[in-house]
């Protein structure tokens, strides 16, 4: 499971008089950088080397909407490097729960890139932290300027969203460097799911909605990893993976995904087909 690092903001007020000098002024908190902290509780302090020749981070400088900001996550190994990527871990640094996701690459599916969206509560760095078979941490980064992702009101209602929980897509799309004989895919799984982060609102009630969100993924082609990832309150509402693998051959696709209430949604297909 997750763990999760909620910092609790709290409002404080204080009463002064002053007597002769005027009060100083209320020290900045941008400079305060939270990712030491979170290297220290995400990944026990392990050491981290420079990743930029290793993952890649994609996001806007500035979100549209910052309850759906997209990411894209790349392997960037050489093809000479023996080495490959066991896990990505994703981290909004200034988000109520820093680390959004991490996903787990299947050892012969070869992912090398993953499409997601996400919630981004202020303006932040994000890190992609890529852990190899060498047993060694290495990190990127980005900044996004966004805020209030985690807790803008969901897009459906919860009558609609309660109709379509669990429901799951597969897609595939082609690639220009595809022939008919290419072994690569570009897959999609979509999952109905509100994925509440806790800190939204009912618009009618006025109390919070408790945190309900895909905390497990899983895929395989026959029997086979493909890519799992253990989710956060950071994935969007509706979670939706974009991902690239190598086919062995399987005949059948399969995902498995699992929520915060411990329900357990499944669905397999054709592995050469798209569809619901």
């Amino acid at each position: 499971m997750l763990r999760h690092r909620i910092r609790q903001l709290c409002l404080a007020g204080t009463v002064s008089i002053a007597l002769a000098a005027p009060a100083a002024p209320a020290a900045s908190t941008d400079a305060y950088d939270p990712w030491p902290g979170l290297v220290q509780d995400i990944f026990n302090n392990r050491p981290m080397s420079d990743g930029s020749d290793v993952i890649g981070i994609e996001m806007p400088a500035r979100a549209e909407d910052a309850a759906i900001v997209p990411v894209t996550l790349r392997t960037k190994l050489s093809p000479g490097d023996n080495r490959r990527i066991k896990t990505i871990t994703l981290v909004i640094d200034q988000n109520p729960a820093p680390m959004a996701a991490k996903f787990t690459l299947g050892p012969d599916a070869n992912v090398t890139e993953i499409s997601t969206r996400v919630r981004v509560n202020n303006y932040t760095d994000v890190h992609a932290v890529a852990e190899l078979s060498d047993g060694k941490l290495y990190v990127t980064k980005t900044y996004v300027k966004a805020s209030g992702g985690c807790s803008a009101p969901a897009v459906k209602n919860a009558e609609e969203a309660k109709n379509r929980l669990g429901q799951m897509r597969y897609r595939q799309f082609a690639r220009p460097e595809q022939g008919p004989a290419s072994n690569i895919r570009d897959a999609q799984i979509m999952i109905g799911h509100p994925n509440n982060s806790g800190l939204q609102m009912d618009q009618i009630t006025h109390l919070y909605i408790p945190a309900f969100f895909i905390n497990e993924l899983h895929l395989w082609q026959d029997d086979s990893p493909v890519l799992a990832m253990e989710g956060g309150i950071s994935i969007s509402e509706d979670p939706n993976i974009r991902f690239t693998y190598v086919s062995n051959g399987a005949k059948h696709f399969r995902a498995e995904a699992k929520d915060t209430d411990g329900h357990v949604f499944e669905h397999q297909w054709n592995a050469d087909a798209s569809g619901t």
